[in-house]
């Protein structure tokens, strides 16, 4: 989880650990990144989400405050549910295991 990360992170990096049929995990490598003003991420599919380093915000949309991550925190993003990345830490790689499921 904590090797082969780039020096350069001009785009977020989504990378498959393991992807079934019902299941898929993935490693999301963030420095500085964001999802875009104005745009809320809706996915069709559960989501469980640990962040193993660095920090990050985020926000859903039916709630006002900003949730921050730290390592070792985690969160159950529900299939259909508007959330967003506000921010996550500039100054480090922040690192997250993901994992989709039905």
């Amino acid at each position: 989880m904590f090797s082969l990360i780039p020096s350069d992170l001009p785009d977020e990096v989504f990378e498959d650990v393991i992807a079934g049929q019902h299941c898929r995990i993935e490693r999301i490598i963030s420095k500085g990144h964001s999802t875009p003003n104005g745009t809320w991420l809706c996915q069709n599919r559960n989501e469980w989400v640990m962040l193993l380093k660095g920090t990050a915000g985020l926000i859903f949309e039916d709630v006002d405050d900003v949730i921050v991550l730290k390592p070792g925190d985690y969160l159950t993003i529900t299939a259909h549910t508007k959330h967003r990345v506000e921010w996550t830490d500039d100054t480090q790689e922040t690192i997250w295991l993901a994992v989709h499921y039905d």
